[in-house]
């Protein structure tokens, strides 16, 4: 290589090198700014989830304290006592409806299932729990038909509830009168894949209670 040409190589180069520290002296505060956007949201981040450790251990640690009291009523006041919102108060609503059963309230345990129930901000899992126990708990108090709707929607394929709305169809058919109806529901209960032993043998004896020879009822 010539001189004249590493000459014209070397002040190429020295202008690249004055037009990048140009576009740096320029633009470099922009870097600078994202770097720091970058670290300061990296920060925030972790700043937010301890946070919510923090929230969700006092959460807990004072449902802990409220289930630690001798009555359920004591319990139920200390539950209500908590400060919630989302689905840990449909969690406290859960717990303060078992323990308003306990004391005998069976209103207040109907009111706090209703609430969960009715709160379309909860996970849907807790609302049809909510609606499960609803309907065991209220009964024939309850219309037919408002038993028969909610269950209906918990029966369908593929919901989490689905094998123990089917047996309370079936005891709603049994007290309804059609007992064939309650018959077949139980068979198809029996076929459900998430059946539980327990719920298993519940529904064979219910079938043996119908007229339904064991070894026919699965």
């Amino acid at each position: 290589m010539s001189n004249s040409e590493s000459f014209i190589d070397e002040v190429t180069e020295e202008v690249r090198r004055e037009r990048l520290f140009s576009y740096m002296r320029r633009y470099g505060w922009i870097a600078v700014l994202l770097v720091l956007a970058l670290v300061g949201y990296a920060a925030w981040s972790e700043w937010q989830k301890a946070q919510n450790r923090a929230a969700a251990q006092a959460f807990g640690d004072s449902v802990l304290a409220a289930m630690m009291h001798e009555t359920p009523e004591a319990r139920g006041e200390s539950l209500r006592d908590i400060p919630a919102s989302g689905a840990q108060a449909g969690v406290l609503n859960l717990l303060a409806a078992s323990e308003a059963v306990a004391a005998g309230d069976r209103d207040a345990a109907m009111a706090a299932l209703q609430a969960v129930a009715d709160d379309a901000a909860l996970p849907a899992s807790y609302r049809q729990l909510a609606m499960l126990k609803r309907v065991v708990l209220g009964g024939s108090d309850l219309p037919v038909e408002e038993r028969e709707a909610a269950l209906q929607s918990l029966a369908q394929a593929g919901q989490p509830f689905r094998p123990l709305a089917l047996e309370q169809l079936a005891l709603l058919r049994v007290e309804s009168g059609n007992e064939d109806q309650a018959v077949a529901l139980l068979r198809e209960l029996l076929d459900e894949p998430g059946t539980t032993p327990n719920l298993r043998r519940r529904a064979t004896q219910m079938m043996v209670v119908l007229g339904e020879a064991p070894e026919t009822a699965g």
